[in-house]
């Protein structure tokens, strides 16, 4: 049962949409049909959320966000497609998150992510948790982003791009190709620039995780090395999670039909 009290009456609430009853909406929210809302998530004014969305617990939706409209992708043919939402995220001002274009797709946020005003997430995006999205980030069709990685504001993220996790893009930066884990790009054309060495320290990375970390960026960026070689050759510096993560990036990136990686700084 819907609380009324935490509804706003110019809100448009279909009566087929599932709303846990400590969800509040205010006024001239529109929610469709096929919605589903958790616990203790707030709807600000002007929201509008359409087709078949799900949307966790503890959420905070800011007035003029768009959520579950259909994909800006000319293939889109009508299917019912998804959009799910996980829990604690804070989702700004005038933000749009797209739905999938085929049916059984979804784009996916997952917890605890910021995403800043006017920033766009397209069709089939996935993003992991603990990311940090500032405003007017625009995020083509099928872009991946892995937990805690931070991109800065006023920037184009190219179509299939995956972003590695902890990774940090600096702002007005054009990203037409993967972002390896635990490294800073930026530049138009984004080049890599070093490590996220604040980030690591942030996030409670050790100190021999960072010596390690250190090691593989000489090898990758400033041995010269081919990018195979050198990749071959992490396996050398230590066999711990940041690593073989690395790693494993990075050969499915060259390998898996992907759009290959950032160039080294030069």
């Amino acid at each position: 049962m819907r609380d009324s009290r935490l509804i706003h009456p110019t809100a448009i609430v279909h009566p087929q949409a599932e709303l846990h009853p400590t969800v509040r909406v205010a006024p001239y929210a529109i929610i469709g049909a096929e919605v589903t809302i958790g616990a203790n998530t707030t709807i600000g004014s002007h929201v509008v959320i359409d087709g078949c969305t799900s949307i966790g617990e503890n959420n905070q939706i800011f007035p003029g966000a768009a959520i579950g409209l259909d994909p800006q992708d000319l293939k889109y043919q009508g299917a019912n497609s998804k959009v799910i939402i996980g829990d604690r995220n804070r989702i700004r001002e005038y933000v749009t998150i797209n739905k999938a274009t085929k049916a059984a797709e979804a784009t996916v946020i997952g917890n605890d992510n910021l995403l800043m005003a006017y920033s766009h997430v397209a069709h089939n995006c996935i993003i992991e948790n603990e990311v940090i999205i500032a405003n007017n980030v625009a995020m083509a069709g099928h872009v991946t982003i892995e937990s805690q990685a931070v991109i800065s504001g006023i920037l184009g993220i190219h179509q299939f791009v995956h972003i590695g996790r902890m990774a940090m893009v600096g702002g007005m930066s054009r990203i037409n190709r993967d972002v390896p884990p635990y490294l800073l790009v930026e530049g138009n054309p984004a080049r890599v620039r070093s490590l996220n060495l604040v980030g690591l320290k942030r996030r409670g990375f050790s100190a021999d995780e960072i010596k390690q970390l250190k090691q593989a960026f000489r090898l990758l960026y400033r041995e010269n090395l081919p990018l195979e070689k050198a990749i071959a050759q992490l396996d050398l510096i230590s066999d711990t999670q940041p690593i073989q993560h690395l790693k494993q990036f990075l050969q499915a990136s060259i390998s898996d039909g992907r759009r290959g990686l950032i160039a080294r700084n030069r």
